[in-house]
């Protein structure tokens, strides 16, 4: 078989399930991975035989695509804020919606350090606004809750390396594969393997950030069963009939572990922007934040 025949044979097979334009995009995929061709070398090797081998693992790729397993999951990888990031079932497979939070998250943490500096360089230092006094001098202490395949502590540790970053998740099997990712990236974080809303914290944060489960159980049927039938319901689905249950916890917690001035950054379920923001009304700065869709999907606040 050549790669032109296996090409067109790719996109009958899946014509089901996808539409010609996704077969192609995920065949040039795989086609790279398997035969380490870009896409410009795989217009270029229509005739290109490909052996027994290929030929098999292209159609076992076939068969578990055609049962609505995500392709990133067949894959075993994706690319996230520019970083290779390793994903299988145990994970969630990371959303644009994250890489949005991460990237208000950083810039916040950014000008928080800036701001401290130009505190520290003036003349009238004493006079100035201290509110980011808790996030100058020795690294900065973050908390990740709810961590998965690591996305969200291996984005910051990559851009603010010297902070102290742990990460906690309730499954074994996802913090495998964050430990995975970031081994691969030669990062140090502090995975904790905690169910969070049972958890007692023991030290202070200057930095909350969470991507937690926010859909409500009577959300169910709102949800592609390729999500529901291929990744893990914990990490998309509150544990209880309370969606805001981990927030209130998260709340609660901030109370006590979040340094005075300290940020904190939260993925929210779009339907519940205004009832999670109240449950953060004793900052003494907090806002809903609409994503590039224009949903309420995030929380940024100041204690």
């Amino acid at each position: 078989m050549t790669l032109s025949q296996l090409k067109k044979h790719f996109s009958d097979s899946l014509s089901e399930v996808y539409t010609d334009s996704e077969s192609v995009f995920i065949f040039q995929i795989f086609t790279e991975d398997i035969l380490g061709l870009n896409n410009f070398q795989q217009r270029q090797s229509a005739d290109l035989e490909l052996s027994d081998e290929n030929a098999n693992r292209f159609q076992q790729i076939i068969s578990e695509l055609k049962t609505g397993k995500p392709y990133l999951q067949i894959l075993g990888e994706t690319e996230f804020y520019g970083m290779k990031i390793f994903v299988d079932e145990n994970v969630l497979i990371p959303r644009p919606e994250t890489e949005e939070l991460l990237e208000f998250a950083i810039k916040k943490i950014r000008d928080a350090r800036f701001e401290m500096q130009d505190v520290n360089n003036s003349e009238f230092s004493e006079e100035k606004d201290t509110k980011t006094l808790q996030l100058s001098g020795s690294p900065i202490k973050i908390l990740d809750i709810g961590t998965g395949s690591g996305i969200i502590p291996l984005v910051l540790k990559k851009h603010f390396p010297k902070e102290e970053i742990t990460s906690i998740d309730f499954s074994e099997k996802a913090l495998k594969t964050a430990k995975k990712n970031a081994d691969f990236h030669q990062f140090e974080i502090n995975f904790i393997h905690a169910d969070y809303l049972s958890l007692e914290l023991n030290k202070n944060f200057d930095v909350i950030i969470s991507n937690p489960p926010y859909i409500g159980i009577d959300e169910d049927n709102e949800i592609a069963d390729s999500v529901k039938g291929f990744e893990p319901k914990m990490a998309l689905f509150s544990p209880t009939s309370d969606a805001l249950i981990f927030y209130r916890k998260i709340a609660e917690d901030s109370k006590k572990h979040l340094n005075k001035n300290g940020l904190l950054f939260l993925e929210i379920n779009q339907k519940l922007g205004q009832e999670t923001l109240a449950l953060y009304k004793d900052f003494s700065h907090s806002e809903l934040i609409k994503d590039l869709s224009g949903n309420d999907r995030f929380i940024f606040g100041i204690k």
